[in-house]
C-alpha cells in the first residue's frame, strides 16, 4: 500500500481511558505497511485474546442443526463443545401412544439416512419379546439383510458426498449422489418410498419383492461397481484431499473405548469390531465378508473404510440374491401377521381384492379379527430386551419395554451419531478451525437420530 495512504484509528484501551471517541481524530494517523503473520498474531505480552465462535446450528458444515461452540485463539481451537436438541422430534415418546406395528413409522424417521437399520432393530426387539425370532421366514430375513446392506452403501455415499462438498471437492459430491440415486430407485421400487419406508415389520416384511426385482438389483450392482471407482480415483492419494484429512480429527483406540465410539471411527484405529461378526443377527454368520480396518486414527482412514465397506456391502447383496428362495415373508401366526396379504390393486391402495372379498363376504370372524388387528394391534408379553445391530455409523441398539399391552411401555434407541458426537472435543481441540469441518464430516452424524 502507498506510504501516503492512511487510516484513522485509535487504540481501544486508550480510547476508553480518555473517555471520548477519537476514532475520527485526523491528528492521529497510522500507515498500513503489511507484514508477516508471525509478527501480527501474537497477543501483547501478558494478555490473551480468545474469541467464542458459534458454528451452527445452521452452518453448512455442521451436518444439519448441530451447534458447535468453539473457543479459538488465532486459528487454533482451544475448546470445542457440541450443543444438540435443535431437531427434537419426540419420536421415542410418541411410540408409547402407538401400537407395536405403528411404531415402525416412527423409528424409520430417526436417522433418515439409515431407516432400514432402525426398522430391523425395532422389529428384532419386538420379535424377541414375542418369542418368534426363529419363526421369521428365511426369505424375509434375506430381504432384510439385502436392504440393510444397500442402506449401508447409500449412507456411506452420502457421507463421502457431503464430506467432499464441505472440504471443497465438488466433483466427489456429484459422484456420491449420482450413485445414491441408483440405490434409492431400488428402495422406491420395493417399498414405494425413497426413505421413511416402514417396510420391516415384526414377523417379517410388509410385502414381497415386486416381480423382476432380483434382476433389477443385479443390474444396479453392475452399474455401481462400474461407477464407484470414480470417487476413489479422484480422492485416494490426492495430495489436496490428504492435506485436509491426514492427521486430522485424530482419535486413537483408547479414546474410542473411553467414549463408547463405534463404527468406522473405531475401525479406523485398527480394531475390527463389527456386530455382524461378534454378535451375528439375521443370519449374518452365513455371509462371507471382511471387516474393514485402518490404523491411521484420522479422517482419512475413516474415508478409506467407508469406501471399502461399500464394496463389501455390494458383495453381501450379491450373496443375498443367491440365497433368495420362494416363500412367505411374514410369520404364519395370524395374530401377529399384520398387515395381511397386501398386494397393489387397481384402487392403488394396496388391498388384495380376493382377501377383501373373503373377509367382507365370507367370514365375519376374519373381518372382526382384521379390524382389531389394524386398530388395536397385537399384545406383546411383559418384559424388556436390548437388541443391537451394526448400522452404517456404528452400534444402533433398541431397548424395548413391554407391560403386556398393545403399545410399548418404553422404547429407547442407542443411536451411534449421539454417542459419536462426544468425540468432537477430542478430535478438534488443539487443531485449526478448518480441521473442525473435516472432523465433523468424518464422524458423519445425522441429527435426526441424535435429537429423537
Amino acid at each position: 500500500m502507498p506510504e501516503d495512504q492512511i487510516i484513522y484509528d485509535i487504540n481501544p484501551d486508550e480510547e476508553m481511558s480518555q473517555g471520548k471517541d477519537q476514532r475520527f481524530d485526523k491528528e492521529r494517523t497510522y500507515t498500513v505497511t503489511g507484514g508477516d503473520w508471525e509478527t501480527v498474531l501474537p497477543a501483547p505480552e501478558g494478555e490473551t485474546h480468545r474469541i467464542i465462535v458459534n458454528m451452527g446450528p445452521q452452518h453448512p458444515s455442521t451436518h444439519g442443526v448441530l451447534r458447535v461452540i468453539l473457543e479459538i485463539e488465532g486459528e487454533t481451537v482451544t475448546e470445542a463443545r457440541a450443543a444438540i436438541g435443535y431437531l427434537h422430534t419426540g419420536i421415542e415418546k410418541n411410540l408409547e401412544y402407538r401400537n407395536w406395528v405403528q411404531g415402525e413409522t416412527f423409528v424409520t424417521r430417526m436417522d433418515y439416512l439409515t431407516p432400514f437399520f432402525q426398522e430391523v432393530a425395532y422389529s428384532l426387539a419386538v420379535e424377541k419379546l414375542l418369542g418368534i425370532t426363529d419363526d421369521v421366514p428365511d426369505r424375509a430375513t434375506v430381504i432384510r439383510v439385502m436392504l440393510m446392506e444397500l442402506n449401508r452403501a447409500q449412507s456411506h455415499l452420502v457421507a463421502l458426498a457431503t464430506g467432499g462438498l464441505e472440504l471443497g471437492a465438488l466433483t466427489a459430491m456429484i459422484f456420491g449422489f449420482r450413485e445414491r440415486e441408483v440405490i434409492l430407485d431400488i428402495f422406491e421400487a420395493i417399498t414405494g418410498l425413497r426413505m421413511n419406508h416402514a417396510y420391516m415389520r415384526p414377523g417379517g416384511v410388509a410385502e414381497d419383492l415386486p416381480a423382476g426385482m432380483e434382476k433389477k438389483i443385479g443390474e444396479s450392482l453392475k452399474l455401481l461397481r462400474k461407477r464407484l471407482p470414480d470417487t476413489s480415483n479422484l480422492l485416494v492419494g490426492n495430495s489436496i484431499w490428504m492435506g485436509r484429512t491426514v492427521g486430522v480429527g485424530y482419535l486413537d483406540l483408547q479414546g474410542c473405548m473411553q467414549l463408547g465410539i463405534t463404527g468406522p471411527i473405531l475401525r479406523a484405529t485398527g480394531l475390527p469390531h463389527d456386530l455382524r461378526k461378534s454378535q451375528p443377527y439375521c443370519g449374518y454368520e452365513n455371509y462371507e465378508f471382511d471387516v474393514m480396518t485402518e490404523t491411521t486414527c484420522d479422517a482419512y482412514g475413516r474415508f478409506l473404510i467407508r469406501l471399502a465397506e461399500i464394496q463389501e456391502s455390494l458383495n453381501i447383496v450379491e450373496q443375498c440374491l443367491d440365497k433368495l428362495r420362494p416363500g412367505p415373508v411374514m410369520v404364519a401366526d395370524k395374530r401377529i401377521a399384520w398387515p395381511s396379504q397386501l398386494a397393489l390393486g387397481p384402487d392403488g391402495q394396496g388391498n388384495d381384492l380376493d382377501y377383501i372379498r373373503s373377509i367382507m363376504g365370507e367370514s365375519m370372524e376374519a373381518l372382526i379379527h382384521h379390524f382389531k388387528l389394524v386398530t388395536e394391534g397385537f399384545r406383546v408379553p411383559a418384559g424388556q430386551v436390548y437388541v443391537p445391530v451394526e448400522s452404517a455409523k456404528g452400534e444402533l441398539g433398541a431397548h424395548v419395554v413391554s407391560d403386556g399391552g398393545t403399545r410399548p411401555y418404553r422404547v429407547h434407541f442407542r443411536d451411534p451419531s449421539f454417542t459419536n458426537l462426544q468425540s468432537i472435543p477430542a478430535m478438534c481441540e488443539g487443531g485449526m478451525i478448518s480441521d473442525v469441518v473435516a472432523s465433523i464430516a468424518s464422524i458423519d452424524p445425522v441429527m435426526g437420530g441424535v435429537d429423537r
